[in-house]
């Protein structure tokens, strides 16, 4: 017990790498709209599917509510009456400083005007904010814009290169619009002109062209930032089976002289096999994001997953927080009572030296995210105190 607390107190002290998140929601958030945010389903549940009955609902009620002055394990009525009478500016600012995260890389490419922007993220939270631009709204704007087939490839390589002037990263959602059973073979130009002549001449503007997805892939490659990838765990846009990382293996091997970090996401219920990959490929790593955070008082399981076969240097933590400051706290937190509670095991066995314990939550929790994506180390509010 004395070594998981030791190690609690270095995780607090060591600056958090939120490496894949959103931002969070500027106006008041109604009981309606809270219930919405704080579930990945975008389906009506139907009588009995109160989000607080969930694993990240209880875990809100046990973490979140004593940061507003209720007890652990309010009701859900309390809770949200209290969040309303605190306001949505006043419940942000308690619950992001308890989440002590150092720094924030936020995925602009959702609903990027009801949220946060990494600026604004990071003046709110008083840290640093870092954008990740995503691939197919990059694409989708210049669909918009009215690109014709003929230059679009050449107009979306250069929209990428304006946008990694600023951004540190890029995030691919093919899971969602396609699935990993993709062709890893870079397309031709005459393939990308014809498939985007397609799409550009077809009403829909939403790109879920194969050929269209791969190229955009393909360009981030050749730009060498690093290529976040939406894995498992999501809403019901997706077709599970077909997340599976292991499909885009022929890709990693294509991919693997190039250099370009390649960051699996979440990963749920594909974590071993993302450890795998991350095993054995130089240029992939994973978190399991969005999956530990809202697995609640469960996120113990998935973390140890995480770290049984992939190299520690190549584990990175996230919350792929939206719209909630809730997400972001309860994210962190379970993520470092995991990791106290694996490392503490393998303390009290004799598994693993505490000097080693500690160097690798350090890296786990920041360091592997800081020199993956070229990032200046920042002071937490912990370390600075």
């Amino acid at each position: 017990m004395e070594e998981r607390v030791a190690l609690l107190d270095v995780l607090a002290q060591a600056p958090a790498v939120d490496h894949h998140c959103h931002g969070i929601v500027k106006d008041e958030v109604s009981a309606q709209s809270f219930q919405k945010l704080a579930t990945e389903s975008d389906l009506p549940q139907g009588p009995g599917g109160d989000v607080f009955d969930s694993p990240v609902g209880v875990a809100i009620r046990a973490e979140c509510a004593p940061l507003l002055d209720l007890p652990r394990h309010v009701d859900a009525e309390s809770y949200l009456s209290r969040r309303a009478e605190l306001g949505q500016r006043e419940v942000t600012r308690r619950l992001l400083a308890a989440a002590n995260i150092s720094t924030y890389l936020v995925d602009t490419g959702f609903c990027a005007d009801e949220i946060t922007s990494p600026d604004e993220l990071a003046a709110v939270s008083g840290t640093q904010g870092f954008e990740i631009a995503r691939l197919e709204s990059l694409a989708e704007r210049l669909a918009a814009e009215g690109v014709g087939a003929q230059g679009f490839y050449d107009a979306f390589r250069a929209e990428l290169e304006s946008a990694l002037r600023t951004a540190v990263g890029v995030k691919s959602i093919i899971a969602y619009r396609h699935g990993f059973d993709f062709d890893p073979a870079r397309p031709t130009e005459a393939e990308i002109r014809s498939a985007a002549g397609a799409w550009l001449s077809s009403p829909e503007r939403r790109l879920s062209d194969p050929v269209l997805l791969r190229a955009l892939l393909w360009a981030a490659v050749d730009a060498g930032k690093p290529i976040q990838m939406h894995v498992g765990f999501g809403d019901s846009d997706i077709v599970l089976h077909r997340c599976d990382p292991t499909h885009m293996t022929e890709f990693l091997r294509a991919t693997v002289t190039t250099g370009t970090p390649i960051m699996l996401l979440h990963n749920y219920p594909f974590v071993r096999e993302a450890g795998y990959l991350a095993h054995v490929y130089p240029h992939v790593y994973l978190d399991t994001g969005l999956a530990a955070g809202f697995s609640g008082a469960s996120a113990t399981s998935i973390v140890r997953e995480s770290l049984e076969i992939a190299p520690f240097t190549k584990v990175l933590f996230s919350t792929d927080a939206y719209g909630l400051p809730e997400l972001y706290l309860v994210g962190a937190l379970r993520h470092r009572l995991a990791l106290a509670r694996v490392f503490g095991e393998w303390l009290e066995a004799d598994a693993i030296g505490e000097a080693d314990a500690r160097r690798y939550l350090r890296l786990l929790m920041g360091g592997n995210a800081q020199r993956a994506y070229g990032l200046t180390p920042h002071q937490s509010a912990a370390t600075s105190a």
